[in-house]
């Protein structure tokens, strides 16, 4: 137990040593604080719009259905933030086993005390924990703008889980992208790829039998996590993330084996 505290710590400094952590954590902050700004900006207005038409009050039967916060400011939000996720990750990921294998280092841990499903343990959770504070940091602002408002807390914490899930996923994607080279470019490059073919089967639909459609529909990220922003928290959605993270240690300690025995 000494010795895997002791990788954490060592994946903790090594992380936080870089100044990759606080770029990403700066980024991730600053473009979710300019995306829901810019759209909350935009519902307010259209609000505004039509309270203008009331003689300056609000009429429910006045407005339609699709000038709503789901519509107009939660549901863009996680679109654009997804796909910037999708893009972002792989660089948080690639450096995590491909560095140890580019540098030798991965044999040195398997000769401590450590085990190779220690290892694996350690440098998931690390990341994890990584990518959940880059969420927890970029919903600063959506949180204490919403929660000024009095409206939507709920429907915020359902998008804040469904990102965080979504960038768990991606970040499994990564390590196991990472850990089968020792280029973290390869790793990065890879790690977009997979993550760009899982994203979305609408369009192989067509050209499939619906047996084959159905299934890659149950594969994909984005209508696991895009479900999140309508404030609804599906114990399948969380099931389907929690199998993509268990997929890919599996996958990763596989690569273990596979090292050893070439």
């Amino acid at each position: 137990m000494t010795a895997f505290l002791a990788l954490i710590r060592k994946e903790l400094a090594s992380l936080f040593g870089s100044t990759m952590a606080y770029v990403a954590l700066t980024v991730a902050a600053l473009v979710t604080a300019l995306t829901f700004f810019d759209h909350l900006r935009l519902y307010n207005q259209v609000l505004f719009a039509y309270a203008s038409t009331t003689m300056g009050g609000f009429e429910t039967d006045s407005i339609p259905d699709y000038v709503n916060l789901w519509d107009m400011v939660f549901f863009p939000v996680m679109e654009q933030l997804g796909l910037t996720l999708l893009a972002a990750i792989p660089l948080i990921t690639m450096r995590v086993f491909a560095e140890e294998r580019a540098r030798g280092t991965d044999e040195l841990l398997l000769s401590t005390s450590l085990t190779a499903n220690q290892i694996v343990l350690a440098k998931f959770a690390v990341t994890y924990a990584f990518v959940t504070l880059m969420m927890a940091v970029s919903f600063i602002y959506p949180a204490m703008a919403i929660q000024s408002g009095g409206l939507g807390v709920e429907h915020l914490a359902a998008v804040f889980v469904g990102l965080t899930l979504h960038a768990i996923g991606l970040a499994s994607i990564g390590l196991v992208c990472s850990a089968f080279t020792s280029s973290q470019l390869v790793a990065a490059v890879s790690g977009w790829a997979v993550a760009f073919v899982l994203w979305d089967f609408l369009w192989i639909q067509p050209f499939v039998t619906e047996n084959i459609a159905g299934f890659l529909d149950a594969i994909s990220l984005h209508p696991r996590y895009g479900a999140f922003s309508e404030g609804i928290v599906s114990l399948a959605n969380i099931v389907y993330f929690g199998a993509l993270a268990l997929v890919a240690f599996a996958i990763v300690r596989f690569s273990f084996d596979l090292r050893r025995v070439s």
